[in-house]
């Protein structure tokens, strides 16, 4: 597992921690703060991958991990969070999970090996995550997997070998979305 951020931070704030949810809500108006997924940052702060995982650590805790859209969001992939998170066992243990509207989530633990840590959540590592998007057949994550071997160059071809070396749903659909971004992203740079 690869650790990328300190854990918490002081930038991220939640309704009803330090500040009210009213509270929160006037500095916003005032402009003093802004909506990050499920917290509240300064205004002048940078938006990093360490404060949008931070931000899910309510949702997460220390036995989920953010996958698929989620994942693609804390990699700075999409502008905005997903309406609903994704999200996976981090846990060999298994979970008791109230359902929610606002979270997919799915019992199959995440292998060790595909889980990063950034600002204190646990994140599917940019191959997984692209594997992950690859095995979905919709517009948003076909687009989020577009973003994301944009955003990280060398992640379609370990996404491949990831696949090719393991055991996963859909994995002769996700290997031929992979091989189409992989050769599409070839074209955009000998042109």
């Amino acid at each position: 597992m690869r650790q990328t951020a300190e854990v918490g931070s002081p930038f991220l704030y939640f309704a009803d921690d330090r500040l009210s949810h009213a509270e929160l809500t006037a500095a916003c108006l005032d402009g003093d703060l802004v909506a990050l997924g499920d917290a509240y940052i300064p205004a002048d702060a940078v938006e990093t991958a360490a404060l949008r995982a931070g931000s899910l650590i309510p949702l997460l805790g220390d036995a989920l991990a953010a996958t698929h859209l989620s994942a693609a969001w804390v990699h700075g992939c999409l502008a905005a969070p997903p309406m609903r998170h994704t999200v996976q066992r981090a846990v060999k243990r298994r979970l008791h999970v109230v359902p929610h509207l606002r979270v997919v989530y799915r019992d199959r633990q995440v292998p060790a090996e595909d889980l990063q840590r950034v600002g204190g959540a646990f994140v599917t590592t940019p191959e997984r995550t692209l594997a992950d998007l690859a095995r979905t057949d919709d517009g948003d994550h076909a687009e989020a997997a577009r973003l994301l071997a944009v955003a990280e160059p060398g992640a379609v071809a370990r996404a491949i070998d990831r696949l090719e070396a393991g055991v996963l749903p859909h994995k002769r659909a996700a290997l031929a979305r992979l091989r189409a971004l992989a050769h599409s992203g070839q074209e955009e740079v000998t042109r």
